[in-house]
Formats: structure tokens, sequence, C-alpha cells
């Protein structure tokens, strides 16, 4: 529906014109169908009201106008274009607050766009504007296009002063994280009131930011004296939660008894989810039991809570005995499984959530794709794309993008991977450090170096796992001098303190070039000491070159670790028996027949048309074993054929 046509000027006074334009104010307000016309309540009522106005020349004055327009605007479902031809068609012409309500209608209808159309109309044609004006005009803004214009205007007209524009700004750039635009207008209003502190608390928190937005809380009602209303203490209570203090969470808990504003449904959800991210399962129970009423987030943040503190079993139960289940309350079951290592359950759940009727959302797929990717579920992952992405049914977020960018990565699809991150729009660290250790997973070292150097010179600053990435490729290929001068940078550079899975980079480095007494020593001259990655590499190291002595000290410090690692004893197994030392061979088998170690058959996985296959070392359990086998064989022939040796 186009914006409404241009509106007429106010009437100037005629002595032809209709009585009723003329009739004092306070006689218009009073009139009896006025009165009627509050108490509407049907769309074909007030038709007939209207009618009954129009006759008598009152529908033309602004004030019954505004109530007509009111209702068809705000109604539920809202008559939109009837609103709008009682706003274009009042005769002497619309005030600011017929003007304000044309565009809340828009919005609440969802449509920004026309909002703003409408906005743009007013200060075209130089009609009435007041604060509410500017308010909805931002809210506008913010969902469809970028609201720095809109505040110019505020500031040209002079509404820059008032608390209602004031609050809407703050709202404005917090939601759209420029917080540091939001505190400057924060702090430059010169009134402030509960909501003008609750907008910049609440964007802080639901920002990340839940360090900020408890400063800022605590200036409010401790510096300030002011009272916080419940919306405040949602969101103070949100940014505890993301801190994990549980000290400062019962604290607050205490202060919200205590503070007589009384508890809401919302409010104790929030206290629930704020006790489970703190770890505290007895007191998120404690709140969620005294609830008096719930809501299906009361349920869900209760569920939340379990799986988040490691009890999945009761997190299930719950989950089952829900009255009511929406998206978020199943993508918070799929995360749970995914999360506790359970990534068949967690697409059983993303099958049942469909087949349940439940619409997916960001998050599911945010929770579903590491199980894709820990299972190989290639197929899965670009169906949930195609469906989901493409179409355009969500929208592709960064986390969302990131989640995808992996799931492709470790699933083989590197291609895919690196075509999605080209085509992201907005980009963090995770993505870059997603892309650089896919490259370095599939051995594209260079590939995974000039991505490095790229990220480095768009201005973001890498992380640990950025490194692990390069230092990664830098062994894959052998580039030692490389990985050496990446790994002195880490911390001279950008004071990255090395990890042990940088350190077990380095040493794997080391040892797959043959430098394995210089690997040697990097484990040994760790701050933390090295742990099984870091050991592992040089005893697998060693492997490859033969070197005893090292390895059986390698071997002395992995299973001081994890003497029932079968793997230990096997590569120095291998390493003895490249060298004939059988009678060690023999030893190394009679101490893991002693100490229980059993050796775990090789595992591998398939999935065909959604269905997986899984496969144990000399399995012949399958139905279709010997065409397998059979393939195999041929496979085998055909690669002797063409000069191929396999590794002794």
């Amino acid at each position: 529906m186009p914006p409404p046509r241009p509106f007429p000027a106010p009437a100037a006074s005629s002595p032809h014109a209709r009585p009723a334009w003329n009739t004092n104010r306070n006689l218009v307000v009073t009139h009896p169908l006025l009165s009627l016309l509050e108490r509407c309540a049907s769309f074909r009522r007030l038709l007939q009201l209207q009618a009954l106005l129009t006759v008598s020349g009152l529908a033309a004055h602004r004030f019954p106008a505004s109530r007509l327009l009111a209702f068809c605007a705000l109604s539920d479902p809202p008559r939109l274009a009837h609103a709008a031809a009682v706003l274009a068609q009042c005769a002497e012409g619309p005030n600011a607050y017929m003007l304000a309500t044309m565009m809340r209608g828009f919005l609440r209808a969802g449509f920004p766009a026309r909002a703003l159309a409408l906005f743009r109309l007013v200060l075209r044609d130089h009609l009435p504007v007041d604060a509410r004006t500017f308010v909805f005009a931002l809210k506008a803004a913010a969902a469809s296009s970028p609201g720095e214009a809109v505040h110019c205007v505020a500031l040209k007209r002079g509404f820059d002063q008032s608390m209602l524009v004031g609050n809407a700004l703050v709202h404005l750039y917090a939601s759209s994280m420029s917080f540091s635009d939001a505190r400057k207008v924060f702090n430059e209003m010169p009134d402030r009131d509960v909501v003008s502190w609750t907008t910049l608390v609440d964007g802080y928190a639901r920002g990340g930011l839940p360090d900020e937005a408890w400063r800022v809380f605590c200036r409010m009602v401790v510096s300030e004296g002011m009272r916080p209303n419940g919306v405040t203490l949602v969101a103070a209570v949100s940014a505890v939660g993301q801190m994990g203090l549980l000290g400062l969470g019962r604290t607050v808990h205490r202060s919200v008894a205590e503070s007589g504003i009384g508890t809401s449904v919302n409010l104790d959800n929030a206290l629930v989810d704020m006790f489970g991210k703190c770890g505290c399962l007895a007191s998120a129970t404690e709140v969620f039991d005294g609830m008096a009423a719930k809501d299906v987030y009361s349920w869900t943040s209760m569920v939340s809570a379990y799986a988040k503190c490691g009890d999945l079993e009761s997190a299930v139960q719950l989950f089952e005995e829900m009255p009511r289940r929406n998206s978020v309350s199943w993508s918070c079951m799929i995360a749970a499984y995914s999360q506790a290592n359970q990534p068949e359950e967690a697409v059983r759940m993303l099958n049942d959530m469909i087949a349940a009727g439940a619409e997916p959302i960001d998050a599911t797929l945010v929770g579903v794709l590491p199980a894709c990717a820990q299972l190989g579920c290639l197929d899965l992952g670009r169906w949930l794309y195609d469906t989901y992405i493409v179409s355009h049914k969500i929208e592709l977020t960064v986390n969302l993008g990131n989640a995808f960018i992996d799931m492709f990565a470790k699933c083989g699809d590197v291609g895919a991977a690196s075509r999605l991150f080209g085509n992201m729009e907005e980009k963090n660290v995770v993505s870059w450090n997603s892309m650089i250790v896919a490259h370095a997973s599939h051995g594209q070292s260079e590939e995974a170096l000039r991505l490095f150097q790229q990220f480095k010179g768009i201005g973001i600053f890498p992380d640990e796992i950025t490194y692990i990435g390069v230092l990664s490729a830098c062994s894959h290929s052998g580039l030692v001098s490389e990985g050496r001068h990446y790994f002195k940078e880490m911390k001279m550079v950008y004071g990255i303190e090395p990890r042990a899975e940088h350190y077990a980079c380095m040493i794997d480095l080391l040892g797959k070039v043959g430098l394995i007494e210089e690997a040697f020593e990097v484990a040994r001259s760790m701050p933390v000491g090295a742990d099984e990655a870091g050991w592992g590499a040089l005893l697998n190291a060693c492997r490859m070159h033969g070197n005893v002595e090292i390895g059986e000290c390698a071997v002395d410090k992995l299973v001081g670790l994890d003497p029932s690692d079968s793997g230990i004893y096997v590569l120095m197994s291998q390493i003895y028996a490249s060298k004939s030392k059988w009678d060690q061979v023999k030893t190394l088998r009679m101490v893991m027949r002693n100490r229980g170690v059993k050796k775990n058959p090789g595992c591998s996985s398939i999935e065909v048309d959604r269905e997986f296959h899984e496969f144990l070392a000399a399995d012949v359990s399958h139905v279709h074993s010997e065409d397998i086998y059979a393939a195999l064989k041929n496979i085998y022939i055909h690669s002797k054929t063409q000069g191929y040796i396999p590794p002794a």
C-alpha cells in the first residue's frame, strides 16, 4: 500500500463552513457519539459510528478523526487502508498525534519502510511533529535503514533534548551494537528516567558486554539513587548470568526479594537462567518450583540449566514433561545433545522437531551443525543450508555462517566452506579462524597462510585459535622456519601466551622433519608440561624416524597421563619392530595384558542416503560385507597396477 497522499492544510475559518467544524472543542469532545466510539469493540460498529460522525460533520474534526484513526491503525488485525483514508480526509489537517499513531500502526503491522515513508512525507510537507513522531521514526529506521538521518533531523528540530527521543536513540544505537554512540547520547541527555538507564543496561547485556551492563546498573542504583523496575532487574540478572558469578547472583536474588518490586514470570525466568549459567542447579530449581505461573520459557530455562550443569537425564525428563514446546525449547535440547557428545541424538531430535511441526530457527541450526560435523553428515548439512538459508527462511548471521563453515570443512567439503566464507558480508575472528583451520586440516597450507596474511591486513587481531591453525598448516607442510617465526610472533607481537596446543603443533612440526631432539627439548621445556597431544606427537615422530630412546621417554610420560591408552603401546611396539627388537615387543604385549589394556579396533562410518553405516577393522557383520570387500580388493589391485606402494 502506497503512503497516504499529501494532507490538506488546516482549514481557515469561513462563514460557509459546516457548523460542526466551528463547534467549540469541548462540545466536540463530549459529544455522545464520541463516548460510543471510545467503547467501540468491532470494526463493523466503527463503520456505523463513522457514518453518524460524517453526517453530523464531526468526522472532519481532528479529535474524532484521531479516535477513528487510532482504532483502525492499532486494532488487531490492523485496518491500515481505512486508517490512511481517515488521515487523508481530515479537513482540518492531521495533527502530530494522528501522524505518530499512523506510523505506530505501520510498525505494529510489520511495515517499517511505510512508517519511514510517512515520516519523510511529514518532513517534506512541514506537517506537525512531536517527540512521539521521532520515537516511531527511530524504531522504523532501526528495522529498515540506518537511523543516523533521523537523529540528524531530531537535532535540527530541537528534539534532542527530549527524554523520549533520547531513550529511543540510546535503544537504536545499543541495538545496532554502536555502544559508543549509545553512551554518548545517554551522557548528553539533560534528564534521565528509569527507562533511560534500563535501555542502556539491557543494551550492554544483550550485546554480550555484561561487565559494562553491571557497572551501569550499579551506577544507576548506588550513585544516582534510581529505583530499578522489573525490566531493569531482568537485564541486570542476565548480565550476572553471562559473567557466571554465583556469589553476585545470590546477592542479586536477595536484593530482588527485598526490593518490593514484585516478581514476574520474565524476572523468574531470568533468575532460573542465571543460576543455571552459574552452575547452581539447587537455586535454579528453587526459583522454578516456587513460580506461581510458568510459561514455555520458564520450562526451557530450567531444561537449559540442567543441560549446562551436565544433568542431561533430568533435562530430557523435564523436556518430556513440558506442557507446550516452541522452537527455542527444541533448539535447547538439540544443543544439549550436541554439547554432551551425543550427535546421533541431536540429529534425531531435529527430525522429531520437524515432525512435530516446529519451525527451526537460527539457534536450531547452530546447535545441530556441530553434530552433523561430528557424524560427517554432509548431506544433512547441505539440506539444512538449501532449505533454510538459500530459501531465506533463516537469516545467515555471523555465528550461523561460522557453524556452516565448520560443518562443511569437517565433512570434507572445503570448497563449500570457502565459497560461504567469501560470500559472508560480515566476518569476525571466529570466521577467519574456522577457514584457516579448515585449510590447514586438509593439508592446504599455502591457502591457510595466505588467508592468515590477509586476515592480519584487515585490522582484526588473531587469537590463540588462529595460531593453532597457522602452526598446524606449517606442520602439515614441514615449514619449519615459518613455524618458528609464527610461534615467536604470537607472543612478541600479539602478546598471546603459547598454550599446550601450540607447543604440540611445534613438536609435531619439528618431529615430522626429523628434528627429534629439538622436538624433545620443546616438550621438556614447556612451562606447564606437555600434555597427551604433545607427547603423542613426539612418539609418532619417533615411530616415523625410528628413534627408540626418545620414544621410550615419550611412552613413560604418556603412560603416566593415561595408562589405559592402547595407542601408546601400539606405537612403541612399531618402533621396536622397525629395529627388530622383538623381545621388547613381546614385553610390551605382556605389560598390556597385565594392565588389562586392550587395543580398540579401528572404526569408521559413512553416510549413504541419510543413513549411517559403521565399520570396525576386519568387520564382516554388515549385510553387504562380501560386496564391500570385493570392491576393496578391486581398488587395491587397480592401485597396484598404477604403481601405488602401501606404507610399511
